[in-house]
């Protein structure tokens, strides 16, 4: 290492070159697996069906949150805070296809 960083620079300097070549070629490689789709949180949640999906989220202020949920075809509204949740609403039905376009639409 001693040879590619030039020896009449400070020796923090070298270091500090040194540590910026490790962590570029860690993000590189990092960028690469993502990009190779080899970066998956678990392998074991890859072939399993989950049955929890955050469908949005939408902060109140800042100590509460919005939460839609959905689990087994159902969605529920929650407000998450800081010292507890509430329930809202429960057993909402998933909206069709057509329905959500006609929402998105302003019909």
């Amino acid at each position: 290492m001693d040879t590619v960083i030039s020896p009449e620079l400070p020796q923090f300097l070298r270091l500090v070159i040194a540590l910026v070549i490790v962590l570029s070629l860690m993000g590189g490689l990092a960028l690469l697996l993502k990009k190779l789709g080899l970066a998956e949180k678990s392998p074991s949640l890859r072939n399993s069906k989950r049955r929890l999906r955050l469908v949005e989220s939408l902060p109140l202020d800042a100590r509460r949150r919005l939460v839609l949920l959905e689990c087994d075809d159902k969605q529920h509204l929650v407000v998450l805070g800081a010292t507890g949740e509430t329930l809202i609403k429960s057993d909402i039905p998933i909206p069709s296809v057509d329905e959500s376009l006609k929402a998105d639409e302003g019909y």
